[in-house]
């Protein structure tokens, strides 16, 4: 089969690679589409993933396709379905796995980050984290399903009630399903912060009430004239300055939710004294436990719209520069069709 195989650091390659046997207890999935990741990028410039990667592996954890074999104890799925995949396994045995923080096991399995992903044309997996789709979605739109599970776990976090104002920083992929799961969550005004002209626009018609241009608008001073305090924000930029103006223009008694990735040598400087007189709860994402059915039943429900997120769908051979190459991922949400 082809697969893009990732050899170190910038170097990853269309192969020939043979399709691996599956067990009594896996599922293999003939790949349709595997969304890329930031974490992908991260892999690529060896900066490491949500877990620790050893060269050789083929990359890709967003993926969706149809079964093409199952294992002799498969029930949950049979040939021919359409699935999508969590591609966060765990062992179940350790200390955060019997104490419900399942997420933090710490003999984790990753398909795309510590074994072989969805960036090749077949990919095996457990097939207790293979959930089957609905044959009227789109397998492109099937494909968001993990990215998705991420948002709906982060959401989760940021305790979004009914009537609440809150603020996205940062209008890519992430953000823009952000935006849609805030509304969805409640909040009577979701705001956009965000320079690119186009992508607020698209915000606007994904249900956001309002935007604002932080590099040409005084941000605080636009929300202050736009809502009396802002509880909840979504960083969703990774990049230690919004992470930093998050902090800021939080309201009182606000979640302060960090969804950006950032290098794992950054840094921000934060004031306690802020924390503390606004009391602020500052937290983050990781992964997405429990959250991947709900997600599968939120894209088949229709109530998310993928239209003008997912900007590019390109073939495996053009993996490399989309890693390389930032332009790609500036536009929107880069997919690989197999």
């Amino acid at each position: 089969m082809k697969a893009a195989v990732y050899h170190g650091k910038n170097d990853i390659r269309v192969e020939d690679v043979p399709v691996r046997e599956i067990c009594d207890d896996e599922v293999l999935i003939r790949v349709a589409y595997c969304g890329v990741c930031g974490t992908d990028v991260h892999i690529y410039n060896a900066e490491g993933g949500a877990f620790a990667v050893t060269p050789p592996l083929i990359p890709g954890h967003e993926f969706s396709g149809i079964v093409e074999k199952i294992g002799a104890g498969v029930k949950n799925v049979q040939v021919g379905d359409h699935v999508s995949g969590d591609p966060n396994i765990m062992c179940g045995k350790c200390y955060f796995c019997r104490n419900k923080m399942e997420h933090f096991c710490t003999n984790n399995i990753g398909v795309g980050t510590t074994v072989d992903g969805g960036f090749a044309e077949y990919v095996a997996m457990k097939a207790s984290h293979v959930f089957a789709v609905p044959k009227n979605v789109d397998l492109l739109y099937a494909a968001m399903s993990e990215p998705v599970s991420c948002c709906v776990h982060g959401i989760d976090l940021c305790n979004i009630k009914a009537g609440d104002t809150v603020l996205v920083m940062g209008g890519g992929p992430i953000g823009m399903i952000a935006v849609q799961l805030a509304k969805i969550s409640g909040a009577a005004k979701v705001i956009l912060s965000e320079p690119v002209e186009e992508k607020r626009a698209l915000a606007l018609k994904l249900g956001a009430d309002l935007t604002v241009n932080p590099i040409e608008q005084n941000l605080d001073e636009f929300l202050a004239g736009v809502t009396r305090n802002v509880n909840c924000v979504i960083e969703c930029v990774g990049n230690t300055r919004t992470q930093e103006d998050a902090i800021r223009v939080a309201g009182k008694g606000a979640t302060v939710m960090f969804f950006g990735l950032v290098g794992p040598d950054a840094e921000i400087k934060i004031k306690p004294d802020v924390i503390f007189k606004k009391e602020l709860h500052v937290t983050s994402s990781f992964i997405n436990p429990y959250t991947f059915y709900r997600a599968v039943e939120l894209i088949a429900s229709g109530r998310l719209n993928f239209d003008g997120i997912i900007t590019n769908v390109v073939p495996l051979e053009e993996l490399p520069e989309v890693l390389s190459n930032p332009e790609y991922r500036r536009k929107g949400k880069v997919v690989v069709k197999l």
